[in-house]
């Protein structure tokens, strides 16, 4: 048996995970009524579990109903939303071979209320006969043709940071292993975090980082203090948003201007309590100027894990076994993260353990596969 850095196990405070593939939160736009998941969710996460997976995440939940993306995103503001995470969590722990399970937590900001992502549904804002809301955002600006947003009070800036709190002790009640605080993607941490959308003239924004920093680290804080001492904090974060031409000597200096941000944030996030960040890019611009290839975003997790020390997972067109591998032996990661091509095969991890020559352990309704 060959030896392997993908299948090491990774201990991050009292957790273990089997090995370092892990599946990131992918929005399925399938919750039933005010955002409880439903059989869906636990055959789409399910899944996961049962195909060698290490760690598997549950998409963006909404820590308060205006912080959804759509009607029928999951959230994470009731019990009885926490009631069916937890039967998805006894399934992953049942049968998932060891694998552990966590929930992201999340606000769209001015991303929110908008129609299902899904075939069939029209793009954009939602309707007032479809049920739109009133978004939130640091600013009153709009992200490209969405409907407006209003800027949030300073009232509910604090209130949102305990909605975050209280969503993590659900999930803590659901089963969870970790819980994952979205900063990512142009949503409401990030949008705060960036200095183009955010241009509030009080302590919570404008041209000075720390306070664009406050509200996403009050954030970490008061999660970190609402879960247990030995269960690992996750954060999310976009590491550039490509405001410039890819290529370009323009482009290479705004992503080195967003890197350093976000690096000092998450370098800040670290002392506040948080044990991994995925990183990930974009998300506050319609358009984003970049040309996605393999592996295109392992150089922010490489950066960030060496300026911060912070354990990282990288994401981004990782698809095959040798590059997952190669990725976590060079130490640009210490795990990777898919989506989509998780969604391809949710069997990845079984494969790539076989491709990179590992014995590890399959359920025993597959062990015909295995031979």
């Amino acid at each position: 048996m060959a030896y392997s850095y993908l299948f090491q196990p990774l201990t991050l405070r009292g957790l273990e995970f089997k090995n370092r593939a892990f599946v990131a939160p992918m929005c399925q736009y399938s919750a039933a009524d005010d955002g409880i998941p439903t059989d869906w969710h636990l055959m789409h996460l399910g899944s996961f579990a049962t195909g060698g997976f290490g760690l598997i995440i549950a998409e963006a939940s909404g820590v308060v109903p205006e912080g959804r993306i759509s009607p029928g995103d999951l959230g994470l503001w009731n019990d009885d939303q926490a009631r069916e995470f937890a039967h998805i969590a006894d399934f992953v722990h049942t049968h998932g071979q060891g694998a552990k399970f966590g929930i992201q937590l999340a606000h769209a900001g001015r991303k929110a209320s908008t129609y299902h992502a899904l075939p069939g549904y029209p793009e954009g804002s939602l309707s007032p006969e479809d049920g739109a809301w009133t978004t939130l955002a640091p600013t009153d600006e709009p992200f490209g043709p969405f409907d407006a947003p209003r800027a949030m009070t300073e009232s509910e800036i604090l209130e949102t940071a305990q909605a975050f709190a209280d969503a993590a002790r659900r999930a803590v009640d659901a089963g969870v292993d970790t819980v994952q605080i979205h900063a990512a993607h142009g949503y409401l941490l990030h949008e705060f975090l960036q200095k183009d959308v955010n241009t509030r003239d009080d302590r919570w924004g404008g041209t000075d980082l720390e306070n664009r920093m406050r509200f996403p680290l009050e954030v970490v804080r008061r999660v970190r203090e609402a879960i247990p001492d030995d269960m690992p904090l996750m954060l999310r974060v976009s590491a550039v948003d490509w405001k410039e031409e890819a290529g370009t000597e323009a482009a290479r200096e705004a992503n080195d201007a967003d890197l350093a941000d976000i690096t000092e944030f998450v370098r800040q996030a670290a002392a506040a309590g948080v044990d991994m960040v995925d990183v990930s890019s974009g998300g506050n611009l319609p358009q984003p100027q970049v040309r996605p290839v393999p592996g295109y975003q392992t150089e922010f997790a490489a950066h960030i894990r060496r300026e911060t020390g912070l354990p990282t997972s990288a994401v981004g067109i990782i698809t095959d076994a040798v590059q997952a591998e190669h990725v976590i032996a060079t130490g640009q990661a210490d795990a990777v993260s898919l989506a989509r091509e998780a969604l391809r095969d949710p069997r990845w991890a079984l494969r790539a353990a076989q491709e990179l020559r590992q014995d590890i352990e399959w359920p025993d309704q597959f062990y015909r596969a295995k031979r």
